[in-house]
């Protein structure tokens, strides 16, 4: 922990009169180039500090945050929460803040990605807007690098802390009707490639240029990293050991039993050096291997301080996503079924039917029609509704892993019968 945080440490540990108090404190560095339409327009730089201070008496709570450290503002802070806590209604849920933890071992912060010189991600703004304008198109989007620090500190005894890094390059390529998008996202930038970036971008932009209107029905679908991301979040959010408890979910009176398809695998691990991974979480649980489901078995489910010992359980949380792939390849994909969608990403996704944990949205960044194991041509974008779950009990094959952003890796996954709904216009 860097002396600041101990400082800060040291003084609510002095100065809070509360029964009990959790203490957060985030900083963050960033640098952010943005560009539009061919042109550099804002590169945003600098420091962020949060202090965050939970305190109960008895079981009445309060809260309060401040953004600087210096003494006068931490006596605000604390007598804000303080004050907050006295006011407040007891809380019925409320249990004491974390105890003294054995925390994993992590590497979440990249030298190369926090000596980034903000000179070279102008550099790198600066070749593909060039690229750009040779094949008469515009670019927009946005490089940056973030090194963030923080750590949790408990009256029951937790300290825990942790840093980490993170690049991303974003970019949006418009020429005449044809727009389309690509992104990365990890830990360390040595891993970066702006030119074949560029050029997936390119054959993307191209492999769009012919498109025919397509009516929505259930079809083959290959879902690319990015897509898959998209439904996990969403799955993973209706995937809670209360809720599920309680009825709200698909996943009650499920745990034990085969749910998903029996090739599908789930897991948050410490062992990928390839993702970032935290300790512990905000409630100061801390991380460990857990298979959330395997082969197609529910395991685990995110189960917060508070239900855990209520119920008997063990605390946990989701900290990253690792499906394990297979070996085949996007062509060999397309030759598993007569004809198939190829898709890039979804967005826009919402709850339809949470108990019975089905999702609608949209396709985004292109999508691509294939038969006969060949791409034909692109279509137009369709809604879907789909129940995450119920769809890996159809996967026919998997393709070979890949960074779906600094926390996730994951395959690309062929669907059978994947259900669109209708068409969109954007």
């Amino acid at each position: 922990m860097n002396s600041s945080f101990e400082r800060i440490a040291q003084y609510i540990k002095t100065h809070c009169q509360a029964d009990d108090y959790s203490l957060r404190i985030f900083h963050a560095d960033s640098h952010e180039t943005r560009f539009a339409q061919n042109r550099v327009t804002q590169h945003l730089a600098g420091p962020k500090l949060r202090v965050n201070l939970s305190v109960a008496f008895d079981n009445k709570t309060g809260s309060a945050s401040v953004n600087q450290d210096d003494p006068e503002a931490l006596a605000r802070l604390i007598q804000s929460a303080e004050a907050i806590a006295r006011l407040n209604q007891p809380d019925p849920e409320y249990i004491f803040s974390a105890p003294q933890a054995q925390l994993p071992e992590v590497q979440n912060a990249d030298p190369a990605t926090r000596d980034l010189d903000p000179a070279r991600m102008v550099q790198i703004v600066q070749s593909m807007i060039m690229k750009a304008k040779a094949m008469d198109a515009t670019v927009s989007g946005m490089t940056e690098k973030h090194f963030s620090e923080w750590a949790l500190i408990t009256k029951g005894g937790f300290e825990g802390y942790d840093a980490s890094t993170e690049f991303g390059h974003s970019m949006t390529l418009k020429k005449e009707e044809v727009e389309t998008k690509v992104s990365y996202e990890a830990k360390s930038f040595a891993g970066f490639e702006p030119d074949a970036e560029f050029e997936t971008l390119k054959a993307q932009a191209a492999s769009l240029a012919s498109k025919q209107v397509m009516e929505p029905e259930k079809i083959a679908v290959i879902l690319r990293p990015g897509a898959l991301m998209e439904l996990l979040w969403f799955m993973g959010w209706m995937m809670n050991r209360r809720q599920s408890d309680e009825g709200f979910t698909p996943f009650t009176d499920q745990m034990g039993k085969l749910f998903f398809g029996e090739n599908f695998n789930l897991y948050s691990t410490l062992k990928r050096t390839d993702i970032k991974a935290s300790p512990f979480n905000s409630e100061g649980i801390p991380s460990r291997e857990i298979a959330w489901v395997e082969k197609g078995v529910i395991n685990a489910m995110p189960t917060n301080r508070y239900w855990a010992q209520k119920q008997g359980l063990e605390p946990c949380d989701f900290y990253n996503f690792y499906i394990p792939g297979g070996d085949a390849s996007e062509e060999e994909m397309m030759k598993l079924v007569p004809r198939g969608l190829i898709i890039n990403r979804f967005w826009y996704i919402r709850t339809v039917d949470a108990k019975a944990g089905e999702l609608t949205g949209m396709t985004r960044d292109g999508v691509l029609y294939f038969e006969d194991g060949k791409i034909r041509h692109a279509v137009n974008n369709l809604r879907f509704n789909e129940i995450p779950h119920v769809a890996t009990r159809r996967v026919l094959a998997m393709g070979p892993n890949r960074l779906a952003s600094s926390g996730m890796s994951l395959p690309s996954i062929l669907f059978d019968n994947f259900n669109f709904v209708d068409k969109t216009n954007f």
